[in-house]
């Protein structure tokens, strides 16, 4: 059980941040962007009604050195916007950034199963530019991955955090060479693709958190799923309400009313949080539903996990859902979850771990697949798979190759940096059926990946 102030883990894990350095770039569609990492100053995300976004500095000494979420943006390897600005406290984009401590949790059996190093430098022949969109979930984390992996291959990878929504929609109009989702297309969604079948390839794993604003509460707060149902269908309109304080026995509620926010765009992050309120609340499961985007009963919309981020910090006595860095990078609690065994479980590394224990041996072949409110002690049950979206062929093959040696290289090397941005590693037998995947694309006729 968490209660009071920050952990140690959280600590660990924002002071890994400073490992990391980003270059974002403007994005169109209205996406928004990921948190970046490094600068030690931290600007406030854009939201959908304040487009102009305000810096302030770093508030909290206990939280060693969180970083920015910036405006709309996509995310782009060092290369492709030498203009860019940043911040003078921030580390060179281009220039090798030192290891960071592994975020406290994490799992040392999925830190080792790492897919043996392959992809090691360019490769002959592959496009040196490639183009992708999609969820904002593992926006911090593939910005980290495309700018190191610039530097390994010389290949520039411009991403669009646009949400989920976007990303299906545009791989699916052939927009971009890939695009990036944390709910699984549907079936109707992979039939009306135009290039053919997609492939889903899972890349990590995280968890969405409940965000919340309350001024005169230190304690970290507690949700059964029947709260959050009850908050989110407009049931549960103070926070004093006893059903709150059942949750958190000794802890002094305001009688304030509860500002709900939501996302108002397609989101996989909303598919995550909306398809846990529908395993453990009937009425929410037939009054709401589980998708990308519901009709919602209360509340007000923010585009992008960024923006619902802004709108609960700027808003007192609000609530929201995030993925959890974006809690993180702007000091905003992160609240305990009753799981399925009856335990409050805080959203760490290893609680995300534990959600996706033994999922190998029941996903789906097309690995699409779910891990909300999953059996067991430790699991935290809002957690989720994120995904990169790909056409099983792919007519060029100088796209192909970059593509699939990215994917490659992204659940073998890559996994190394999931912890430190609040990622989990995917579980071995994932990391193996991922493989699979990606050794299936074809161009011309003939294997796209070169197997380095």
């Amino acid at each position: 059980m968490y209660r009071g102030s920050p952990t140690g883990a959280r600590r660990a894990l924002l002071a890994a941040f400073t490992a990391c350095s980003v270059l974002l770039a403007a994005c169109g569609g209205g996406g928004s962007a990921a948190p970046t990492a490094a600068p030690k100053t931290e600007s406030k995300p854009t939201t959908a009604s304040s487009p102009a976004a305000a810096s302030s500095p770093a508030s909290s000494a206990s939280r060693a050195a969180s970083s920015p979420a910036s405006s709309p943006a996509a995310a782009s390897s060092p290369a492709s916007s030498p203009a860019a600005a940043s911040s003078p406290a921030s580390s060179p984009v281009a220039g090798a950034s030192p290891a960071a401590k592994p975020a406290a949790g994490a799992s040392p059996a999925a830190a080792g199963a790492l897919l043996p190093t392959l992809v090691t430098g360019a490769f002959q022949g592959e496009a040196t530019s490639l183009n992708g969109a999609g969820a904002t979930f593992p926006a911090p984390l593939y910005t980290r991955w495309f700018n190191d992996y610039n530097r390994l291959t010389q290949v520039q990878v411009n991403y669009q955090a646009i949400g989920s929504g976007g990303g299906i929609r545009a791989i699916s109009d052939q927009t971009v060479d890939f695009g990036a989702t944390d709910a699984p297309m549907t079936d109707e969604q992979i039939r009306g693709a135009k290039g053919g079948e997609i492939l889903h390839v899972p890349m990590a794993l995280g968890a969405v958190v409940a965000t919340y604003n309350m001024p005169e509460v230190s304690t970290t707060l507690q949700f059964s799923g029947d709260t959050l149902a009850g908050i989110y269908l407009g049931q549960i309109a103070k926070w004093n309400d006893a059903k709150i304080a059942a949750d958190n026995p000794g802890v002094t509620l305001p009688n304030r009313d509860i500002v709900v926010v939501y996302r108002s765009d397609g989101s996989g992050t909303t598919s995550i949080f909306t398809d846990y309120l529908s395993n453990i609340s009937s009425e929410w499961k037939s009054k709401v539903g589980s998708s990308t985007s519901v009709s919602w009963p209360t509340g007000i919309g923010a585009q992008g996990n960024p923006g619902v981020t802004n709108e609960v910090k700027q808003n007192p006595y609000a609530i929201g859902y995030v993925e959890l860095i974006y809690a993180l990078q702007q000091n905003l609690p992160a609240a305990s979850v009753k799981n399925a065994a009856g335990t409050f479980a805080e959203p760490t590394i290893g609680s995300v771990t534990a959600a996706a224990a033994g999922i190998g041996d029941r996903i789906a072949p097309d690995l699409r697949a779910s891990i909300v409110n999953a059996p067991g002690a430790e699991a935290y049950p809002i957690s989720g798979f994120t995904w990169i979206l790909a056409y099983q062929n792919m007519p060029d093959k100088a796209k192909a190759t970059a593509v699939t040696r990215l994917l490659y290289w992204g659940i073998s090397d890559g996994q190394k940096l999931n912890a430190e941005l609040g990622y989990a590693p995917l579980p071995a037998v994932i990391a193996q059926k991922a493989q699979e995947k990606i050794q299936s694309i074809q161009s011309g006729g003939s294997a796209a990946f070169p197997g380095r």
